[in-house]
């Protein structure tokens, strides 16, 4: 069993708001150890420049290949690519996400559940979901 997580780091999300990529950065990954360990291993590293880094949510899952994840993930949202951000440093998994994608995908997620045509104001921890799902289908 693996273990599928996002994290977010809010001096990371500064950073991309301030250079003009965008403040909805986060961070997919694939870790086999649970992914508290695997945040921390980010911290220590200091993985993009930041060592504010947060679990927003995880999911295990029979098996993953990381690669698989971010080219599926890359369909949809766009995925930096650590070569060409010095601050990045040659990190993998950092998302760039459009919150109207997630607006949409829960909004039509909901119609079909509940019926409900409305979306309240966007957490941290719906686009999370979102990347979760968006990597699993």
């Amino acid at each position: 069993m693996v273990w599928i997580y996002v994290a977010t780091s809010k001096s990371l999300q500064e950073w991309g708001a301030s250079v003009g990529v965008t403040k909805h950065l986060y961070k997919i990954g694939v870790c086999e150890a649970p992914p508290a360990e695997a945040v921390a291993s980010l911290n220590a590293t200091r993985q993009a420049g930041a060592e504010d880094w947060k679990l927003l949510k995880k999911r295990q899952v029979e098996a993953a290949d990381e690669a698989a994840i971010l080219a599926r993930l890359a369909a949809q949202e766009q995925v930096l690519d650590g070569r060409y951000y010095p601050r990045l440093e040659g990190a993998v998994g950092i998302c760039k996400v459009k919150p109207l994608n997630v607006t949409n995908a829960l909004l039509v997620q909901r119609a079909l559940d509940a019926g409900e045509l409305k979306v309240d104001r966007l957490k941290p921890a719906d686009i999370a979901e979102y990347l979760l799902r968006n990597a699993m289908e």
